[in-house]
């Protein structure tokens, strides 16, 4: 963590939690693996901290989602876990059959000091050819350091190590574009940036790709693994793309691994919500392509650019309490302030992330309960938070719009688009119907003790002189 990204974000002084707002980093990698096809993620530690991660998941994508454990107990913790480990992946081999497994550390295995990687070798050597056709990939994502952007980030860098070839002599597609997804691009998100990409010509290979996996969709049959995704394939041959663009500074890091890895150039976009940042990105990919704007593009950014003249007049002035990852905080409150909303309270998961400089306002770590108490002090207007932000808003009486990671009490939180010049326009509709939709017209009740306050100071005035 640089000294610049501490010198503005406030730690908490707290002892305790209070309705946290962060989710671990073993299931933000997780999620990270059920972004390719066939695979399945494997959580080494206990039962408990798979549970806790499954839960949250089927809550949020009303969905079934694979997730195994190693299952330790005290004996294992005690004595060491290797044989643990080696179990899962051949049951998992022989019952389930994936293309990959996708391990998740835990705050269990990495206190005791496991050196999980030389197990995982051992085990690979060992079993080769009970493993054949399957993939290992290995993220430490113990749940004491960071929240879900560590995780998948953490998750998506290993993919890049373990599965991206190396070829002695490289070539260059020059119409395949990588694409590195954030955790906070939701399924929607990630199907509309494939499709923005493809009107330009080129061919995306996006990583994670959870648009297929958990957006939801009825199968022929049951399927014990990610069903879509992207292949193993198309992960191999990301060394001979043109240019990888990364979404979100969490995605820095594993753009620039594959980078030095592949020689691919990078470029980093802090976020796609917004006219400029929309407009850089499809400015980008006008030039990668050497084509103009489609027109169909182009019609979007006229209807988002309508709907900012409408919805300003919402949106102006009003204050904002913000609680989330790093990138959705600043995709949001620089987002909803080019409208003139104010972001009054900024909370956050970590201090480490680039774009914490860059969020209008001061920023502090904390949980749900510090969100509570600073929106009641500084007069906030709007709640904005996932779903455990609920009761806290309630109590203030202040209406919330839901964001991140989990939304459980509303449908259809997968299909929820936030990005492009589409999702830009759907969040300045749905942020200025909320205030819509709290503004009441005065009754006559309401007005009349006002009318009376009019009437006894008329009364009591004094008389004019004729």
């Amino acid at each position: 963590m640089s000294a610049s990204h501490a010198a503005n974000v406030a730690h908490p002084t707290k002892s305790l939690s209070v309705n946290p707002l962060k989710s671990s980093a073993p299931l933000g990698a997780a999620m990270a693996y059920l972004g390719v096809a066939d695979s399945i993620p494997l959580f080494h530690g206990s039962q408990g901290c798979t549970a806790f991660a499954l839960v949250l998941m089927v809550r949020h994508y009303k969905e079934s989602i694979p997730i195994q454990t190693t299952a330790m107990n005290e004996v294992s913790t005690i004595l060491g876990c290797a044989d643990h480990v080696e179990e899962a992946l051949l049951n998992l081999k022989a019952r389930v059959k994936p293309r990959l497994i996708g391990i998740c550390s835990t705050a269990l295995v990495e206190t005791r000091g496991e050196d999980m990687k030389g197990d995982l070798a051992l085990v690979r050597e060992r079993r080769k050819d009970e493993l054949a056709g399957t993939k290992v990939v290995l993220a430490s994502t113990p749940d004491f350091s960071g929240a879900l952007e560590e995780g998948w980030s953490k998750a998506v860098t290993a993919m890049i190590d373990e599965l991206v070839e190396r070829p002695a002599v490289r070539t260059t597609r020059l119409k395949h574009v990588n694409i590195l997804a954030g955790v906070h691009q939701t399924p929607a998100d990630v199907g509309q940036i494939r499709d923005l990409v493809e009107s330009f010509g080129l061919t995306p290979v996006i990583l994670p790709d959870i648009s297929g996996s958990l957006a939801g969709v009825v199968p022929d049959g049951w399927v014990p693994t990610s069903y879509g995704g992207v292949t193993l394939e198309e992960i191999a041959a990301m060394g001979a793309s043109r240019l990888t663009i990364a979404i979100g500074e969490h995605m820095r890091a594993p753009a620039a691994r594959l980078a030095d890895l592949t020689g691919v150039p990078i470029e980093v976009l802090d976020r796609i919500t917004g006219l400029s940042s929309v407009d850089r990105l499809v400015n980008l990919l006008s030039e990668i392509s050497g084509q103009p704007v489609p027109a169909r593009i182009r019609r979007r950014r006229d209807e988002l650019v309508d709907v900012m003249l409408d919805a300003h007049f919402h949106l102006g002035g009003k204050r904002l309490a913000i609680a989330a990852e790093p990138d959705l905080l600043y995709a949001l409150s620089a987002t909803l302030g080019e409208l003139g909303a104010e972001t009054v309270v900024a909370l956050t998961t970590g201090s480490s992330s680039p774009s914490l400089v860059k969020v209008p306002g001061p920023v502090a770590v904390g949980d749900l309960g510090d969100l509570e108490r600073l929106a009641g002090e500084r007069e906030a207007d709007l709640f904005v938070t996932h779903s455990h932000g609920r009761q806290a808003s309630e109590r203030l009486g202040l209406p919330l719009m839901r964001a991140g990671f989990p939304i459980f009490d509303r449908l259809g939180a997968q299909h929820r688009l936030l990005a492009g010049y589409e999702g830009t326009r759907n969040l300045f509709i749905e942020t200025a119907n909320i205030f819509l939709a709290e503004h009441h017209a005065p009754t006559p009740a309401a007005l009349a003790p006002l009318l009376t306050s009019t009437e006894d100071a008329h009364d009591h005035a004094p008389a004019q002189a004729h």
